[in-house]
């Protein structure tokens, strides 16, 4: 190992959190922040279900060109804080790690549990993503082991190396249904399922778990503090621009696109999907006509070039609510509180109210325009949001997840910590009769 590389990993791990006995204003407006980014990952991802993703033109709209793909990713890094602050925001050690595998675990089965029940939905309205996430949940126990500079190095390696890995096993693995997963599928083909949710869905959690650790590595960073909050901003700004710019030159100073369309015969798609897919993105994957396909940055692609872009607009986000929040003057500070907590209280049951906006599209009751439609769903989501999170707090699907794991988490620990006494109690009382067996012996023998 460098010294260099010492170094950095040595001020990665500094700036990771304190113990956890941060002032508790700091903590509260932390996961203010962190709930109002989740507010906007939410009404991203109805926005691009609600809302056309192309104008007359054929060309994408405003609300696609910003949420397209970028929504889901904010979510995934969001959950990736979630982890952190779960796990104490620090590195569990192995002793203590049966509770929070318990808890992750438990969450993962109710997110999962909860996605297949959805599952009757249709899919062209809106691909559930839960499932997904309950698999990325499990891929992600291992990572609450591993000290801060590694979770970096593993969402790098996954960022780089899981797209490579989708383009070489595609061809091999089973067409994916597209469909939203359902109980019937976990019972009829679960290997089929498990492959679609893992490696050729819409959100394959293998290649996502790339967001999840970044979420872990910036949720046990100290949130508080201004100087790191203007460094996330910076590094996600930079990587939010960086993306598109260099598959710009990729694709166009150097063969990418005449690679792509020479190719383009052996990609299974039209001229027209060819066009659609490098314009408004794909389904989770690219065709493996040509590895310049990795070049590519566009929505749901799940490229290398996607990643970063789409890692960098999630913390550059979250770092705008963390400084909306940092504010200390009291004129704007409560100018801020009127319009973000509202968005916080939403983002606080994500959970209840995206479950609520699948549930909702696919009813009857959904028989509004576009826009009309939307902002009905905005409305209602912040006015129950802020009503239930001022009188109930957690939301009710929150505080369900939360019960579950957390019961499981107490019973594992408690059961550890009654094998550990008992164990303790055995060495104890073997220790003690080696202790006697030599004053026995000498009274039998004087006898």
């Amino acid at each position: 190992m460098t010294q260099t590389a010492h170094l950095s990993r040595t001020a990665l791990d500094r700036a990771a959190s304190p113990p956890a006995t941060t002032d508790l204003s700091a903590g509260r407006t932390r996961l203010l922040g962190v709930d109002a980014a989740r507010g906007v990952a939410l009404f991203g991802m109805i926005a691009v279900h609600s809302l056309y993703q192309a104008d007359a033109a054929g060309l994408p709209t405003w609300s696609f060109t910003v949420f397209g793909g970028r929504a889901a990713a904010l979510f995934a890094v969001l959950a990736g804080v979630g982890i952190a602050f779960m796990t104490g925001r620090r590195r569990v050690p192995l002793t203590a790690g049966a509770g929070p595998v318990a808890a992750l675990g438990v969450r993962a089965l109710v997110i999962g549990a909860i996605g297949l029940a959805l599952g009757y939905t249709d899919a062209s309205l809106a691909s559930v993503i839960l499932p997904y996430y309950a698999v990325m949940f499990v891929l992600a126990i291992p990572l609450v082991f591993l000290p801060t500079w590694l979770v970096a190095f593993t969402a790098v390696t996954v960022a780089a190396g899981a797209p490579v890995l989708r383009q070489l096993l595609l061809p091999r693995l089973p067409e994916p249904t597209y469909d939203n997963q359902a109980f019937t599928h976990l019972i009829g083909d679960p290997g089929a399922l498990l492959t679609e949710l893992s490696m050729t869905g819409e959100f394959p959690a293998v290649t996502w778990l790339a967001y999840l650790c970044v979420g872990l590595v910036v949720g046990r960073l100290a949130l508080n503090r201004l100087m790191v909050l203007l460094g996330l901003l910076y590094t996600g700004a930079l990587l939010a621009a960086a993306a598109p710019v260099a598959s710009w030159i990729l694709l166009n100073r150097y063969e990418g696109f005449r690679q792509i369309w020479f190719t383009q015969p052996r990609s299974g798609l039209t001229a027209a999907e060819t066009t659609e897919l490098l314009v408004f993105g794909g389904d989770g994957s690219t065709p493996t006509s040509t590895w310049w396909w990795l070049a590519v940055d566009a929505p749901h692609t799940g490229t290398p070039l996607d990643l970063l872009g789409t890692v960098g607009s999630a913390i550059a986000l979250l770092a705008v609510m963390l400084l909306a929040f940092h504010v200390a003057r009291p004129v704007p500070r409560r100018a801020i509180s009127v319009l973000l907590v509202p968005l916080a209280a939403a983002g606080s049951m994500t959970l209840t109210l995206y479950t609520a906006h699948i549930m909702f599209i696919n009813s009857e009751l959904d028989s509004f325009e576009p826009v009309t439609g939307y902002l009905a769903q905005v409305l209602a989501m912040v006015l129950f949001g802020t009503a239930w999170w001022a009188t109930a707090g957690r939301g009710p699907l929150e505080g369900l997840v939360t019960l579950l794991s957390d019961g499981a988490r107490r019973v594992v620990t408690r059961r550890n910590r009654a094998n550990r006494h008992r164990a303790g109690m055995s060495m104890y009382s073997q220790e003690e009769t080696r202790r006697r067996s030599p004053r026995q012996a000498t009274t039998r023998h004087r006898r």
